[in-house]
């Protein structure tokens, strides 16, 4: 058997994985390049990362592929040194993003996208992704909500809305206003007046769960509080809008208590009404994806984290589950501990027991 053309065949093969760049960033095991590529050696029949700690392969048997999904579907395995990799790297990119959050959460720091990609070494597009996959957010999103957060912290002290826009880091008032609907559910002067001239009905009644007080704003229900003491639950609507207009029920609006009160007693029979959702944009994506889980089912709060693009970001969704302010319509009920224990909830924890024993009996 002739073997010259098998030979050439490997040089011509080592010669165009030699000319490509991804070749260094193997040889270098440059872990900036992990997520943008992995290698597989065709004499093993697994791949790599390129930062990979794996011994360096001969360049005529490596074959480039653009994710570990497309290298699988190849038919190559993941390398033994793949897990150790992929902790390792989890690691840089938190302590990336870390960096990354404390710049952003400064109020007067404005810094772009390519700003912060070259602070951490990295390529615009590569930052992006490993951002969103630590925090869910875009870094966009996460300054904006930030700065909206400190928006709702300073507003009421503060002697006028510009003042408060600069000292929240917003540098222009229309990005103040196309954002303050969506972080305060009105305009910042009657966020700042304490929602005054804001309407919102509410009544407080009793179900088999104990108390619960029902609010509407003119954008939809804003609250649906449980508890056991109606004069508290009446205090925490008001601490939200200390100066809105509280107005009692009226004979429509009692018909709508009692649509949630049923909704309460039957968690599966669903409520098609309007919310009034006030949150950051995290917030936010957390309440949809609770909105998406079926009744009689239960999640963890890590399934929720990979659900938003956010695999890391699991005590963070406990937060923005401890921050609904509309029980059941927001199911956060249905968000458990990893090994199934129920974990806290904002109305209490037997409350969530109940509910989900409803639930499980109805499938």
């Amino acid at each position: 058997m002739n073997a010259k053309p098998l030979i050439r065949k490997s040089a011509t093969a080592a010669r165009r994985v030699l000319s490509d760049p991804r070749w260094r960033a193997v040889r270098l095991r440059d872990a900036r390049a992990d997520g943008r590529f992995v290698y597989a050696v065709r004499t093993t029949g697994v791949y790599a990362h390129p930062s990979s700690a794996a011994r360096l392969p001969r360049p005529e048997n490596v074959e480039f592929f653009e994710s570990a999904a497309t290298a699988r579907a190849a038919g190559y395995r993941p390398s033994r040194h793949v897990a150790g990799d992929r902790s390792s790297t989890r690691r840089g990119h938190l302590q990336l993003v870390t960096q990354a959050c404390r710049l952003l959460d400064r109020p007067d720091t404005s810094l772009s996208l390519s700003t912060l990609a070259r602070q951490a070494q990295l390529s615009p597009g590569h930052f992006h992704r490993i951002f969103k996959s630590v925090t869910g957010m875009t870094p966009r999103d996460y300054a904006m909500a930030q700065r909206a957060s400190r928006l709702r912290r300073i507003l009421p002290d503060s002697k006028t809305v510009t003042a408060a826009m600069y000292d929240a880091g917003f540098n222009s008032s229309s990005r103040l206003y196309a954002s303050s609907d969506q972080a305060l559910g009105m305009s910042p002067a009657r966020f700042r007046a304490g929602g005054a001239d804001t309407e919102i009905r509410f009544a407080v009644g009793e179900c088999s769960l104990g108390s619960i007080l029902v609010a509407r704003s003119g954008r939809g229900l804003c609250a649906i509080l449980l508890g056991d003491d109606p004069d508290a639950l009446a205090r925490d609507l008001q601490d939200q809008f200390p100066r809105a207009q509280l107005l009692g029920a009226d004979h429509q609006f009692e018909r709508l208590v009692a649509t949630v009160v049923g909704f309460v007693e039957a968690p599966r029979l669903g409520l098609d009404l309007p919310l009034d959702l006030r949150g950051s944009a995290f917030q936010q994506r957390v309440w949809r994806a609770l909105q998406r889980i079926p009744p009689g089912r239960t999640v963890s709060y890590t399934d929720i984290a990979r659900r938003i693009g956010a695999p890391q970001a699991a005590r963070a969704v406990a937060g923005a589950c401890a921050s609904n302010k509309l029980a059941v319509a927001i199911p956060c009920h249905r968000v458990v501990r990893t090994d199934g224990a129920l974990s806290g909830y904002r109305w209490g924890v037997q409350r969530k027991r109940e509910l989900l024993r409803r639930e499980a009996d109805s499938v």
